[in-house]
This record gives structure tokens, C-alpha cells and sequence, in this order.
């Protein structure tokens, strides 16, 4: 079995959501969710040209930052392949990966979703905000992994959210949506987000692709969105649509050791 060790959208060296990639690995289900708790870390083990998600709590259909760190290790490979293809273990969704100079893209599909009937004061409730001012209606998108998407006015209310996390989880179990993805517009042009799925405030998802891929389809435009100051790890996404297309990307690098983040 061999592993490899990577960061994912950091926004510079250094930076980054962490991910492990597994290969060569002949074990089951129940195994792999072991191997992820004990490293606390993302895992995607690679079966050919098959991706399976773990994460330290649970499988996932889709994580795309641990596709990013997948597309670092085959492209090493094949560097003259204008792209590769893979399909996720869960689902059978094929994801095509793109190299472009130092940064790697997933080309994926937009997907319809239900819009549920959400009650106004639901947003601020969940995220323990009394009077929290939307900045838009929240809308559910997704890539693969459907969002409820709430603009909030400004990188300071952003980052002064300290939501309620088991109230996230219940109602996205009962609504059948992956967490709640805060977001907003920054003076610059560029958009910020955090995303809350997690039980555990201190696995707060330094980059989350899937979100930033939804947030592309909700908005029909592709953008620059920076996630991990509240986990001290700087990540930048940037996605783009190319033929109907959602293409999600940014760097990846070798990891050194491998850290206690975990995330979608």
C-alpha cells in the first residue's frame, strides 16, 4: 500500500486543505473508515481509475479536494495527457481532471436539486444568529453534494458566525442536504465562504470544491473564492464554466506529514 501525503487549494505554499491518497490498497469498506479515523485526516483510495471518500467520520460520495490531491498524483505520471478521467466509487459520477500550468481542475456537471420549503427564520436559527440580514434568498445547489447556500453580508459576519452544528446536521439529514455553506462578496471582487457539516468545530473544512462548484451554478459564472482563515490554513478555488461545464480548481503540493483537518 502506498500513500501520498497532499495540500489542496492553498492559496500559497504551504497552504491548504489536507488529503491522503491511497494505492494498492485491497481492503473493504469497513477497513477504510478505520484508516480514516486513525489518521483524522480526508482519504481517497484510488482502485484503478475509481475513487472512494473517506473521511474520519463517515464515506462520501464526492470530496473534491481529495480529487485535486488525486489529479496531483496521476498527472505526475502522465504529464503529457491532456486530461484523465475517474469515477467516483459511491455514485459512478465521472470526473474529468484537467492540468493547467502549476493548477489542477475537475470538469464536472451542475445537478438539478429540490428547493425545500425553508422557514425565513431558519438560516439564523441554524446558524445561531439572532437578526442575522441575508444578503440574497438561500438556495440549495449542487455538483454532486447539494449546499444550502446563505449569503451573508460581509467577511465580518462571515467570520463571526458560531453556528449550531448539531441543528445543521439534524436538519440537513431530514432534508437530505450536505450542510449549510456560508458565503459573501468581498470589496475586491472576489467571494469568501465557510462551510459548517461537521459535528466537531475544529474539523471545519478548510476548502470546500463542492461548494465552490455549486455556488458557480447558483450564480451562472465562474469565480475566486478564498475559505480557511477560520482554520489557519489559506485556500483559494477558483472555478470557471467552459460549455456548460464547471470546472474547480486550484494548487496542489506534497504534504510532509499529515494533519488533523478533515473536510468536503
Amino acid at each position: 500500500m502506498q500513500v501520498h501525503a497532499l495540500k489542496c487549494f492553498g492559496e500559497g505554499p504551504g497552504d491548504g486543505n489536507p488529503a491522503l491518497v491511497i494505492e494498492g490498497d485491497a481492503s473493504g469498506e469497513e477497513a477504510r473508515r478505520a484508516f480514516a479515523r486513525s489518521r483524522n485526516t480526508t482519504c481517497v483510495f484510488l482502485d484503478g481509475d475509481v475513487v472512494d471518500f473517506y473521511y474520519p467520520h463517515t464515506r462520501s460520495p464526492l470530496c473534491l479536494h481529495a480529487t485535486l490531491a488525486v489529479a496531483h498524483v496521476l498527472f505526475a505520471r502522465r504529464p503529457d495527457a491532456p486530461l484523465l478521467a475517474v469515477t467516483t466509487a459511491m455514485r459512478g459520477q465521472g470526473l474529468e481532471l484537467v492540468r493547467d500550468g502549476e493548477a489542477f481542475f475537475i470538469r464536472l456537471q451542475a445537478q438539478d436539486v429540490a428547493q425545500p420549503t425553508l422557514e425565513a427564520s431558519l438560516p439564523a436559527r441554524l446558524l445561531a444568529m439572532p437578526g442575522l440580514h441575508l444578503a440574497s434568498t438561500p438556495r440549495v445547489a449542487s455538483v454532486g453534494s447539494p449546499k444550502l447556500l446563505v449569503e451573508v453580508p460581509d467577511a465580518a459576519t462571515l467570520h463571526g458566525l458560531r453556528p449550531d452544528l448539531e441543528a445543521i446536521t439534524a436538519w440537513g439529514k431530514e432534508a437530505g442536504i450536505n450542510g449549510i455553506y456560508a458565503w459573501c462578496r468581498r470589496p475586491d471582487g472576489r467571494f469568501e465562504g465557510r462551510n459548517f457539516n461537521h459535528l466537531d468545530p475544529l474539523l471545519e473544512d478548510a476548502a470546500t470544491g463542492v461548494a465552490a462548484g455549486a455556488l458557480t451554478a447558483l450564480l451562472g459564472h465562474g469565480l475566486v473564492l478564498l475559505q480557511g482563515r477560520a482554520t489557519g490554513q489559506h485556500c483559494l478555488i477558483a472555478t470557471r464554466i467552459e460549455d456548460g461545464a464547471i470546472l474547480v480548481g486550484g494548487r496542489a503540493e506534497t504534504a510532509a506529514v499529515v494533519t488533523s483537518f478533515a473536510g468536503r
